[in-house]
């Protein structure tokens, strides 16, 4: 996961090289294996390397185009022998990911956007028009911030010197402190009024007097995948999961994947050993890391865990969670935190984990719960079947998941109802109102994001369940956008369930395939019968682990007591401080709390904290 950071002057003045030498450190450790850099003239581009392929070992950033474009690329194309073949002229499979998508865009234009399959950002500036253009991948998996000020513009992978090296201070973002306490903060948003991110699946297109963005692609809604039997979707699923994993294995150094010993995890990791087994991958390990707390009543992982390092030969690297104790006010220490995730401390066991291996690439689980049914509710299939007024089988299905779910048939009747009609005429939202600390007129001003920008279903269109991926699909990109660069080590996060093609075959199977009545994750289950242990397969949903939270509230009760003393928070008029410590006080006597959202609200205190004390005079203040 490369780096880079540039700069130009619409107004024509020549960029000031010295800008440069402030950034190199900033972004060093992010990019050790080398730099490129152009500066002339009214445009200047700085690139650190990070190299996870044998190609892009071969790379020479920035790229000047044959038509004189620059292009600075940080991704990793997945179907590169595709394009090869659609290009031809002087590209073989001994190019780098980089000369294909130049050539792509020299052939393209920006059409070429939609044809990259894989995780990547770009900036490309054309000399001839003097304009700027930044995209991201459909998912946004990289980063790409941007800041215009007048006549000139400044982008980077990291926020740190769109921050640090601006020249003043910023406002603070308010519609992003309202995501982050809620869900996630919109993907476009940062929190510094004047910083955009690129959005997922997006260009930003930049000229003098000019700013634009556009999608370049999206899912097709019209698309459908219709089989006569359960073996056949089950053979596209291997097909399509395995084709995913197997891209992200293209490293040439040792892979690194999180087993969890949930189906998630464990699914990617017995995959990629059949991959490998079958000499198929282009890395030659794969190394597994995992955690575990055993004072978590609730968090039994180990057996699971074990039951697929018996079937893969060979043990992984384990984390104790549980010790040493966690100090939940320590932040960041000397370190800028560009944002709230930032200033949370480092793993320690994780980097020594990653040196000890040489991993440069992990593998997540991320998402496998959320595209697959994970979660095993009837709402999408039902809503599809009222939308298309197929009464018969509405009524058949609507009565076999009432006696799945032991409830009155009328009840899930008006909860299938209910996401097309508006909150305020048929009860509240399905997602949970914001917290009872925050200030009425801060949730007034900030409702939709407080509430996870949850839009009613449309009867036309679209069908409810297509909506709905659509909706997951961006809260994902919101969680991705909010996950910092790492450096110490860096390495590159990758996810086999935001595979693009994976997630064009689920949208578009029919939603009964997915989810069955007692049958949560149906298809992964039977396609990956005889690959993932069956142990692993048959487990119950994992339970969330939360008393460790508990415990350190009630240990470090003194500290928290003067911590919401003075909060600026509070200063701000997002908190009642009174609400939010007798919400505190609720945790302590064991009672029910939302002990994620009060966690976020720490966290949030202390980033802010920390701002106001580095930035010494300057005063914190909402847009």
């Amino acid at each position: 996961m490369s780096v880079q950071f540039g700069k130009c002057n619409f107004d024509g003045k020549p960029v000031d090289p010295k800008d440069f030498d402030e950034v190199r450190p900033v972004l060093a450790p992010y990019g050790p294996d080398g730099e490129g850099c152009i500066c002339k003239d009214n445009f200047g581009i700085l690139y650190r390397g990070f190299h996870t392929t044998k190609e892009s070992r071969n790379e020479v950033q920035p790229y000047l185009s044959a038509s004189g474009a620059v292009i600075t690329w940080d991704g990793r194309l997945d179907h590169r022998e595709e394009l090869i073949g659609q290009l031809r002229g002087t590209l073989s499979s001994a190019s780098t990911d980089l000369e294909i998508v130049a050539a792509a865009y020299e052939c393209w234009r920006t059409d070429a956007f939609a044809r990259l399959i894989g995780d990547w950002a770009l900036s490309i500036w054309n000399p001839k028009d003097r304009s700027l253009i930044l995209a991201k991948d459909f998912v946004g998996t990289r980063h790409l911030y941007y800041s215009v000020e007048k006549d000139h513009v400044t982008w980077c992978t990291i926020l740190d010197p769109l921050v640090l090296f601006a020249g003043h201070p910023f406002k603070l973002e308010e519609e992003y402190i309202a995501g982050w306490l809620a869900f996630f903060p919109a993907a476009h948003l940062t929190p510094y009024v004047g910083i955009r991110s690129v959005p997922p699946s997006s260009i930003v297109r930049l000229a003098r007097g000019t700013q634009t963005a556009s999608k370049y692609w999206d899912f097709d809604p019209a698309k459908k995948v219709r089989y006569h039997t359960d073996a056949e979707y089950e053979e596209h699923f291997r097909v399509v999961f395995s084709d995913s994993i197997r891209r992200r294995l293209r490293s040439d150094s040792p892979v690194l994947a999180e087993l969890s010993g949930g189906m998630d995890s464990s699914s990617i990791v017995c995959m990629a050993d059949d991959i490998i087994a079958k000499g198929q991958a282009e890395t030659l390990r794969l190394d597994t890391v995992s955690y575990y707390d055993d004072s978590e009543p609730n968090w039994n992982e180990r057996p699971y865990l074990a039951t697929v390092e018996v079937k893969r030969g060979r043990a992984g690297w384990h984390i104790d969670l549980g010790t040493p104790e966690w100090d939940m006010l320590e932040f960041a220490g000397d370190r800028f935190a560009a944002n709230p995730s930032s200033g949370e401390r480092s793993d320690e066991q994780f980097a020594a984990c990653l040196v000890s291996n040489g991993n440069r690439v992990v593998l997540s689980g991320i998402a496998g719960d959320e595209v697959t049914g994970g979660v095993p509710t009837p709402l999408p299939e039902l809503e599809d079947l009222l939308a298309r007024a197929r009464v018969r089988k509405f009524v058949n299905r609507l009565k076999l998941w009432a006696l799945e779910k032991r409830i009155p048939w009328i009840h899930l009747f008006v909860e299938t109802a209910r996401g097309f009609l508006p909150a305020a005429l048929f009860g509240s939202p399905r997602h949970p109102e914001p917290q009872p600390w925050l200030n009425p007129d801060f949730v007034d001003r900030n409702r939709r994001a407080l509430q996870g920008y949850e839009d009613r279903l449309k009867l036309l269109g679209a069908l409810p369940s297509f909506q709905e991926n659509s909706n997951t699909l961006c809260a994902l990109s919101r969680q991705l956008e909010s996950v910092p660069l790492p450096s110490e080590p860096p390495f590159e996060k990758r996810y086999p369930y935001l595979d693009r093609c994976l997630l064009e075959f689920l949208y578009a199977a029919p939603r009964e395939q997915l989810v069955r009545p007692g049958q949560r994750r149906s298809l992964l289950r039977r396609s990956l019968a005889g690959i993932v242990p069956e142990e692993v397969l048959r487990r119950r949903r994992k339970a969330f682990a939360g008393r460790g939270i508990r415990t350190s509230i009630c240990r470090q009760w003194t500290s928290l007591e003067q911590f919401t003393n003075s909060m600026v928070i509070s200063e701000l008029g997002i908190v009642d401080a009174s609400c939010f410590s007798a919400s505190l006080e609720e945790v302590r006597q064991g009672r029910e709390a939302a002990v994620v959202p009060l966690m976020r609200t720490i966290g949030l205190e202390l980033w802010l904290r920390s701002r106001s004390q580095r930035t010494c005079k300057e005063t914190l203040s909402l847009s």
